[in-house]
């Protein structure tokens, strides 16, 4: 909905140095991390009577390499059918799914990933459709990660396309194997609402604004799959939690969101808005940091433990 600021979500691991009871340093214990974006860009095609110094793909990734993002979910790319470019002055490997050259084009989704990231994904990219697109990176362990790139019709649009989207959603969701972690990330479109104890579980207790239409689609799909949005789980000023401007009555709005399963919110230390972001764009990107190691040396500053 409108341009777009980067939505963040960060697989955050820590390196351990534990000691003994001889107060020893053991060997140390190294946690990888992935950091995790959604951005709305409005458009990743250029513009030559724009005052832009670079290619908008180049401006996108050095500002992802800027916030160390690993990888990015886009959304209003515009850019038609399937297909990649590579950034290599930004380091950033760009796949996207789109509509046809013939079509009209208005929304469209995609991946910035680190290209040292991009020669390890298990498979290609499949890209369901202008607004659907998901990958499968592999951990360690054999175990394994799928992200889904999500752009959602507007509150404009006929019931029945935003009903289409959703139930697409919901087939790519349950094709994923309950085994594997799991990040849905994107323009939402939606408002959530701050009503936790009605959709306890899926919004924490820092919910914002009023629920509408598209939230109520958005809550439902959660409640079918047991997940969680991880932006309402953090005490955060507004302008880290609101993610779009309406740009005519100025109102700040989240409609950006980082989802994962209930399970795994324990893995995710914080979700917020980086307002410090520069595309061209009135997002702001949504920073999800999480953690994936022992679950004993979690520090996760959740909804159990924020004050309210």
């Amino acid at each position: 909905m409108g341009l777009g600021v980067p939505a963040t979500t960060s697989l955050h691991c820590r390196v351990c140095v534990p000691q003994d009871r001889s107060g020893r340093t053991k060997k140390k214990k190294q946690v990888k991390v992935l950091n995790l974006d959604t951005w709305n860009v409005q458009t990743l095609l250029d513009n030559t009577k724009a005052d832009r110094p670079e290619r908008r793909t180049a401006l996108v990734a050095k500002e992802l390499a800027r916030y160390n993002v690993d990888i990015a979910t886009l959304s209003e790319t515009r850019f038609a059918d399937k297909g990649q470019l590579t950034e290599h002055s930004g380091g950033y490997t760009f796949f996207w799914s789109g509509r046809s050259t013939t079509e009209r084009r208005e929304a469209g989704v995609g991946f910035a990933i680190r290209s040292h990231l991009a020669r390890k994904l298990a498979k290609l990219q499949e890209g369901i459709n202008d607004r659907l697109m998901s990958l499968q990176l592999p951990l360690e362990n054999k175990k394994s990660v799928t992200l889904i790139s999500a752009y959602t019709p507007t509150m404009t649009n006929p019931e029945d396309i935003k009903d289409k989207f959703y139930e697409e959603l919901d087939v790519l969701i349950a094709a994923v194997p309950q085994s594997e972690k799991l990040f849905i990330l994107g323009d939402f479109n939606a408002r959530v609402g701050p009503d936790h104890q009605t959709w306890e579980g899926i919004i924490g207790r820092h919910g914002t604004g009023k629920c509408n239409s598209n939230g109520l689609l958005l809550h439902k799909l959660c409640a079918t799959h047991d997940l969680t949005l991880t932006n309402t789980l953090f005490r955060l000023p507004t302008r880290n939690k609101t993610t779009w401007m309406h740009p005519r009555f100025r109102h700040v709005h989240l409609i950006d969101y980082v989802i994962t399963r209930k399970r795994d919110v324990q893995d995710v230390r914080v979700t917020r808005a980086m307002c410090g972001a520069d595309c061209w764009t009135d997002h702001h990107a949504n920073f999800a940091s999480c953690q994936s190691e022992d679950p004993k040396a979690r520090r996760v500053q959740r909804d159990s433990t924020s004050p309210s």
